[in-house]
């Protein structure tokens, strides 16, 4: 499964939750900050994208276990930690913004004192806080929050190269875990460019026209709190060098040899991946019309790498030994994560985010890594940047 986090678990353990509330959809663990016995000053946090339900493990490996213990920070200042999670991950925007909008209320219900609410969340968790907090505006329910936040989340979309969606559907006879990912209602949400058929052309999927309209109906943003973000990438328009049509990944093993997936291309309809697997077919997919956006600044997702991984995993015998040349692609870009750029054109994907007027983010204040490096990579440089904002 194509999804940014730690690759191998950690022997720590998370403490555990002060209080755990059962909400519509999902689950939130409580977390109350130094000299706390009730919640007080709550920063509501909403999980990102994956498959199958939320993991409280594997919220704290990544927030907390990383390079800068996030929660523990929070905690320290005397915040308290709300991280809401759901039943399935990949469930529609909209189903999962349901629960988080019941976690708004049960905080504004149970807080003691008037600091108001800090709501946000990582990657599509961003997405789900915005709606959430968008939607009681619109049903002028008072949600009490004086600020949203999101971390490297795709405000304008996020990319998985055509190439892989490609390979993940012709394989699907074998394996359909992939092709269900990608074909899942938060992934057609999410990605600007989608493909339910790996010959199908690409183009923006029917959920995700649905989610866009659903947001112009609520007004797109919050307009009540101040709202800032963070991106995994840098804001010099510095991409990654990844060189446009390079061969991105290729099978060695007898069942998967004629198979290549390329870095995406621009012009005139260049060739994004020939497929070959197990028979003698060896179809090949192009696309028309699209930026070269695999290498831009933004956060990293090792999705090339991590399909090889996953193939050289299986016995030699059956022939899926594979080579990814070029591991990592930009996944979510620099320009969506901080709302300044839509996606159609390369040289906006490049274009140097520190030279532009900040007004032109759809954002109040926003800040962006000093690399490019992983998606929701939690780091001290972009953690203690929210936490300073915090009400």
């Amino acid at each position: 499964m194509l999804a940014p986090g730690p690759k191998e678990a950690t022997s720590q353990i998370p403490l555990p939750p002060d209080d755990m509330w059962d909400l519509p959809g999902g689950t939130a663990w409580v977390y109350y900050g130094a000299g706390h016995d009730r919640l007080t000053r709550p920063v509501i946090m909403a999980d990102g994208f994956h498959v199958g339900p939320s993991d409280l493990e594997f919220a704290w490996e990544v927030l907390e276990f990383g390079a800068y213990p996030f929660l523990g920070e929070l905690r320290r200042r005397g915040r308290d930690v709300v991280i809401v999670g759901f039943h399935e991950r990949s469930a529609s925007i909209l189903d999962n913004s349901r629960t988080v909008q019941a976690a708004i209320l049960q905080a504004v219900e149970e807080r003691s004192g008037g600091t108001q609410l800090a709501v946000g969340g990582f990657s599509m968790g961003g997405l789900i806080a915005r709606h959430a907090l968008a939607k009681l505006e619109s049903l002028r329910i008072d949600h009490q929050t004086a600020l949203y936040w999101s971390y490297d989340s795709p405000h304008r979309g996020a990319w998985i190269p055509l190439s892989l969606q490609a390979f993940a559907h012709y394989t699907r006879r074998l394996d359909r875990r992939f092709s269900d990912q990608i074909n899942s209602p938060a992934s057609r949400e999410l990605l600007w460019r989608h493909i339910d058929e790996w010959d199908a052309p690409p183009g923006q999927a029917d959920d995700r026209k649905a989610f866009l309209a659903e947001m112009r109906e609520i007004g797109e943003w919050p307009s009540i709190p101040r709202l800032i973000g963070v991106a995994n990438g840098v804001s010099s328009g510095r991409g990654e060098p990844v060189e446009p049509g390079a061969v991105a990944f290729q099978g060695r093993g007898l069942s998967l040899v004629g198979t290549r997936l390329y870095a995406q291309q621009a012009g005139h309809c260049p060739p994004a991946a020939q497929l070959r697997v197990v028979s003698m077919e060896k179809p090949e997919v192009r696309t028309c019309g699209l930026p070269e956006i695999d290498g831009a600044p933004g956060g990293m997702l090792d999705g090339f790498g991590i399909l090889a991984d996953e193939l050289n995993k299986l016995p030699a015998f059956f022939g899926f030994r594979s080579d990814a040349r070029i591991r990592a692609h930009c996944f979510v870009p620099a320009v969506s994560a901080v709302a300044v750029r839509d996606l159609d054109r390369t040289e906006d994907l490049y274009v140097d985010i520190g030279a532009l007027d900040p007004g032109e983010s759809e954002l109040d204040e926003f800040k962006l890594a000093s690399q490019n490096e992983e998606h929701t990579l939690m780091t001290e440089e972009l953690g203690s940047w929210i936490i300073e904002r915090l009400p």
